[in-house]
């Protein structure tokens, strides 16, 4: 009977750093888009070159508990509960290592247009950083209460990401058509806008995920669906 509960309690814990794991990955992958834009609002490329650099670390927790759940999954072979609970956590910190990547981007963008004198003040930018950084603690916060509410922000909050990146862009667009010499340096913050927007694509992905989870039903498929009964 103690080895049954000895069992179970090492096993509870397994899960239990598991969540912990996709937590402290996920604040790295938020304070490296905070940095990242910090780097650009402050025109300070040693930030930027940091981001870089401290990607590495968010590669290596990606591995490390990608292969911890697997390694659950052979030894433990959960019930269907915990089966969606780990692979739903593989695919999380899938998402999360690829907004870590476009971190990295945004960085890059940072140090080349750190360079080059200012085309404008950000502002829509951080607005679009600071509603990706909450979409993330959503995100995650919702993995780890099975909370299908703060899915449903992270989708409504995923829509204005939207329609600042496509603001910025119709700003941009002004600005290249008045002035060729500012060409380069707007398709560089475009390329900003878009990254941000991709990392909210992610996050919404995230949310996704929990839904499936939770419900066993998945949100893409139904949606797919939806948009192509529209279209008949």
């Amino acid at each position: 009977m103690k080895d049954k509960q000895h069992t179970s309690s090492h096993y509870e814990k397994e899960l239990q750093e598991i969540k912990n794991s996709l937590i402290y990955l996920g604040v790295l992958t938020g304070k490296a888009i905070q940095n990242a834009m910090s780097s650009l609002a402050e025109r300070d490329s040693a930030i930027a070159r940091k981001v870089i650099v401290d990607d590495d670390e968010i590669d290596r927790l990606d591995t490390a508990l990608e292969e911890r759940c697997v390694r659950i999954l052979a030894l433990r072979q959960p019930a269907a509960v915990d089966l969606r609970f780990i692979t739903t956590a593989i695919k999380i910190t899938g998402h999360l290592e690829r907004i870590g990547d476009m971190a990295v981007n945004i960085a890059e963008k940072a140090i080349a247009l750190n360079r080059e004198p200012r085309l404008k003040p950000y502002i829509d930018l951080p607005r679009m950083a600071s509603l990706v950084g909450e979409m993330i603690k959503k995100s995650l916060d919702s993995f780890i209460r099975g909370d299908l509410e703060l899915t449903e922000e992270v989708r409504q909050i995923e829509q204005a990401t939207d329609e600042l990146n496509e603001q910025i862009f119709r700003e941009l667009l002004t600005f290249m058509m008045e002035d060729s010499k500012s060409i380069r340096r707007a398709l560089m913050i475009m390329q900003v806008s878009k990254n941000l927007e991709r990392i909210a694509d992610h996050t919404k992905g995230i949310a996704d995920m929990v839904t499936y989870m939770v419900t066993g039903e998945s949100v893409r498929h139904r949606k797919l669906s939806s948009d192509e009964q529209g279209e008949t």
